[in-house]
Order: C-alpha cells, then structure tokens, then sequence
C-alpha cells in the first residue's frame, strides 16, 4: 500500500504517541549504549527530551555502529545523523495538515536552505517510517506557507506576528520574517525537497493549490530578479559594521547586465554577493526549475506553468554556458563563482551549498565534467584564496567567518562529490580529527587550532555529515574500516 500523507494525518497528541511507541520498540537506546561501551562519552540529546524519534534513523545508526572498524566515526554518526529530529523540530496539524518549523540550530529562526538541507538525508527511511515521512510533508506545507509569506525572504519564525530582531532592516519587512536577503537558493531548495519527497514516496498530498501558487511565485521573483528592464522590487540595506551584511547600490547591489541569469543579492552563507549573477545558485535554479516543471504536469496537469518553469531554466542555461564559463590563467576553462554579464568575474568558491565544488551533488553538472573537474582544482588548491592549508588540517572555507576557518560543509561535500576513493577517506579523516572532542560538526573551525571553532550547535552540519557516511556505508564501506 502506497503511504501519503491524506492517510496519515492525526492530531498531534496521537502523532507524538504512535512516535515515542516505535522508539520504544528498538533495542534500550543502541547508540546510547553503543557509546558507553565504545569508551565515547555520551553527548547525544537525552531520549525523553528529543524533539522527534524514528524508528528507521535509529535502526540506521544501530547498523552503522555495529558494523564498521571506525569506531569514532560511529560514535559521531551516531550523535550527527539524527540531531535535526533530535532538537530542532517542532510538529503539530494546522487546519487539518502537517506543519514542521525546523530551527537551524543555535538560532530559533526557519532558513528555508537550511530546513530542506537538513531533513533531506532522511528522504529514503520514509518508507519504514510513515511518522518521518508526515513530518517531512510537515516541512513542505510550512516552506509553501513561508514562500506565499514573501518570496525574498530567506528566513521565517513559526510565529507568523512576530517581528523581527533586524526589524530596522531597510527593505520591505514583514511580521514572521526573520530575515529578508535575497537568495536564489532559497527557493530553489524547497523545489528540490518537494521533488525528493515525491519521487521517493509518491505522495502528492503536500502539491496543492497553494503550492502551485508558491511554484507560481518562485518563477515570477526569478523572472523579477533577471532585471532586463529594471530592477525590480528588492532592496536591501542595514546599518552595520559588517561589509557583507549590507548591499551596494543603494540596495541593489552592483550592477549587472541583463543576459538571462538571475541576480541573487546574497550569498547561501548570507553574506552579500560583489557580482550580481551568484553561478552556483543560477545552476541550482535550472535543476530545481526542471523539477518543478515535471511535478506540476504530473501532478496538477498544469502544462501552462510547466512551460514557463522550463523556458526559464533553458535560458538560464544558455546564459550559464556563456558568461559563467572563463578562462583561468593556470587551470583553463572553469566556472567564475560570480559574474557581472559585462566580463567581469570573481574566481572563488564558498565553504557552503551551493557551491562550485557541489554542482554534482546538486544535480547540475556530471562529477567527470571536464570544466567542473578543472574547477574543482582551482576550488581545492591556493589558487582559491579562500582554500586553507593549516597545520591541523586543509579544506574549503569562506568570507563569512574569516580567513583561515574552514567549512567542515566545504569537506563534507568534497567527499560526497569525490569520484577518488582515497580524497574521501582524507575528508573522512579530517572530520574526524577536527570536532574538537565534541562528537559535532560546527560551522568552521581555524584551520591551525579545530578547537577554534564557530557554531557548536548547527544542524545542517550534522546531518549533512550523516548523510556523507550514510552514503559511505551503502557504497564505499571499507573506507570507514
């Protein structure tokens, strides 16, 4: 019988009991126990104060833990994997359909990259979970809600009258929005968690009529944002000291010209791009539209909408094989991280997704593409100059937290891009050595001294670090020997 969602809703009190009753059903906490006869402490969240327990991710982290020779690996997979369910969701049925507000971790705000990123690992336990798969659905329906709210924005609180800290910020606040910097890869992620979630189940309850509006509102924002006659309706500036936390241009940041690809104001680290064209984000927009395209024929029988969606995503890619595509001095044709549309360029990568070095990863480009694999090179040497080489360990980083911090986003998704058996243990290795005794991943660490490190409590990294092993484990076990 085919799980949906139509066949699963409950009200929250029996949601929460059916959930704590298959916990229970598993072995007296595995990887509690696990952990206190591997000589790992045991910094896992306490059971009865975990937010959401599944009896899938559990049974994963059992299996994991039992059967490979890494035993620190285990033991972080077993802290990593589960800690989005473990604290940062919060479900409940609102007018009869499932609705989940995913914190980021340390900050009780709703990205929605963050909150796709982080539930994403999980798609494929739906099937031996149907609580799992209902939260999941709970996700889509408040990223539809959020993106109806205001398609700019980047994130949202659960309370949708409640007004923001960066209230003072100058662009269009609105009360529910945490933040408002423009991102492409905000809405390309909620297209890219609602094409997982009905490839992987089937299910077409969360596709209705007010995701078909939010569809219809994430091809109007990308067309706004292409400002071939003007600049459209987003500005943003705030009163800050930080460079990257405030836009040039009186707001519209620096100019571009109009070639087809899709300005994104900031960067998916928040910070603000110096060209307007963000590459990354702009093939991100061409898989996620591709997607949507095909959900809404299947689904809504909207080939209307369909249409657009797909003629967007053919001229952002016409547009990407031409102005994204560059010539290094030293590496030959690689992909700019930024671009202008005059012949402007800016040849860096970002320790966050997407980036450059997670094109594959996101589906957009093949790992042996000839272009990607010369970029990777440049994104992975001193030729990026935010590509650190330390005493403790070497690996991506980024502007946001600073030179000389690396990302463990940035090795993560090297390893889960690599085509090298070997370039994966190292990233493998080089986890395991920097969590600075914590059994967590951060959002950097300095690249001379791990326990200098940002973030101690960030979902998205955990989980992402989960999948990494997850994906290890099915394809490439002896690397976790």
């Amino acid at each position: 019988m085919q799980i949906t969602t139509a066949n699963l809703f409950m009200n929250r009190r029996e949601f929460i009991r059916n959930a704590s009753f298959a916990a229970a059903t598993l072995m007296a906490a595995p990887s509690v126990s696990w952990a206190q006869t591997g000589g790992f402490p045991d910094v896992r969240t306490p059971e009865a104060k975990r937010r959401f327990k599944s009896l899938a991710v559990e049974k994963v982290i059992a299996q994991v833990q039992s059967s490979i020779g890494n035993k620190e690996i285990a033991w972080m997979f077993g802290n990593c994997f589960p800690n989005t369910l473990d604290t940062t969701v919060d479900f409940e049925m609102v007018n009869g359909k499932p609705d989940t507000y995913v914190i980021t971790g340390d900050i009780d705000a709703m990205w929605q990259r963050d909150s796709s990123a982080q539930v994403w690992p999980y798609l494929p336990l739906m099937a031996e979970d149907p609580q799992l798969q209902l939260l999941i659905a709970g996700v889509i329906n408040r990223q539809t809600r959020n993106t109806l709210l205001d398609p700019y924005a980047n994130a949202f609180y659960k309370n949708e009258h409640k007004i923001s800290e960066w209230k003072s910020d100058l662009t269009d606040m609105k009360p529910g929005v945490h933040e408002r910097k423009w991102e492409v890869d905000s809405l390309c992620y909620t297209l890219r968690l609602a094409y997982g979630y009905w490839k992987t189940s089937k299910d077409t309850a969360p596709f209705d009529d007010a995701w078909r509006e939010a569809v219809s509102k994430i091809v109007q924002t990308f067309r706004e944002q292409q400002r071939k006659e003007n600049h459209g309706p987003y500005h943003f500036q705030r009163r800050t000291e930080t460079q990257t936390d405030t836009v040039a241009g009186r707001g519209y940041g620096n100019p571009g010209k109009p070639v087809g690809l899709i300005c994104s104001t900031f960067r998916p680290s928040d910070d603000a791009t110096v060209f307007p064209y963000l590459v990354p984000a702009n093939f991100f927009a061409v898989v996620s539209l591709r997607q949507a395209a095909e959900m809404l024929e299947a689904i809504l029988h909207d080939a209307a909408l369909a249409g657009e969606c797909r003629a967007l995503a053919d001229e952002v890619s016409e547009a990407l094989q031409k102005y994204a595509v560059v010539q290094h001095a030293k590496l030959g044709k690689v992909y700019a991280y930024e671009v202008d549309g005059y012949g402007n360029y800016y040849c860096i990568d970002d320790g966050n997704v997407p980036s450059l070095l997670s094109l594959p990863y996101l589906g957009a480009v093949k790992a042996d593409d000839k272009i990607y694999q010369h970029t990777r090179h440049l994104v992975l040497s001193d030729a990026n100059p935010y590509y650190c080489q330390g005493t403790a360990a070497n690996g991506p980083g980024g502007p946001h937290v600073g030179m000389g911090m690396i990302w463990p986003l940035g090795l993560i998704v090297q390893g889960l891009t690599s085509i090298n058996d070997a370039e994966t243990k190292n990233c493998l290795t080089t986890l395991q050595k920097t969590h600075a005794g914590t059994g967590f991943m951060h959002e950097a660490f300095n690249k001379d001294n791990p326990n200098q490190y940002t973030r101690p409590w960030f979902a998205w990294a955990n989980t992402i670090f989960g999948e990494l092993v997850w994906e290890t484990f099915q394809k490439r076990p002896q690397l976790l020997s």
